[in-house]
């Protein structure tokens, strides 16, 4: 049997700010109930649910493109929205990069309570949550892209990613599944 974690990524309150009129807040928004009925679940069966959040810093590399700076660490905009469930049982792990396992010892951490598999939720579904699910694969957990629980700045963005993925040479191991499917017994 395998023994699951949901990594839940970047659902982070700058995230939400209306005011920042981000094309992904809308869709963002979509995915709180199915996250917190998925992570309810995984509660009930004693199964880790980590928050894995932007912890970024002004004068990061990534910051010399485009993208601006948001979800600085130790900001208020770096934490967890509040409409999403957290327990104090969950695990908390501000990350530097866009992937969950990127020098934060995530792997480790896993390993030692016997994780063999990581369901991914959260934003952005072409960007950190696949490079969260890839990483996962690249430590040895199979990983599944939940498909309701994690969204991009547009519906084809999101289905773009979901479809690449859909069918592929790593199945079993690497899976595009909804969650209702994954509660009812798609380990």
């Amino acid at each position: 049997m395998e023994l699951p974690a949901l990594l839940i990524i970047d659902m982070v309150k700058d995230n939400f700010k209306e005011e920042k009129n981000l094309p992904i807040t809308p869709f963002a928004k979509k995915i709180i109930e199915p996250i917190n009925r998925l992570s309810g679940f995984f509660r009930q069966n004693n199964w880790p649910v980590i928050f894995s959040t932007d912890a970024f810093h002004e004068t990061d590399f990534i910051f010399s493109g485009r993208l601006h700076p948001h979800s600085l660490a130790g900001t208020e905009g770096a934490e967890v929205v509040e409409s999403l469930v957290r327990e104090e049982q969950d695990f908390w792990l501000p990350k530097p990069r866009f992937s969950a396992f990127f020098k934060t010892g995530l792997e480790t951490w896993l390993h030692e309570r016997k994780v063999t598999l990581c369901a991914v939720a959260g934003i952005a579904t072409p960007f950190c949550v696949l490079s969260t699910a890839l990483d996962a694969l690249c430590h040895d957990f199979k990983a599944i892209l939940l498909e309701d629980c994690s969204t991009a700045s547009s519906v084809e963005q999101h289905q773009q990613t979901l479809n690449t993925y859909r069918r592929n040479p790593l199945f079993p191991l690497f899976r595009v599944m909804a969650s209702p499917e994954l509660m009812e017994g798609g380990l």
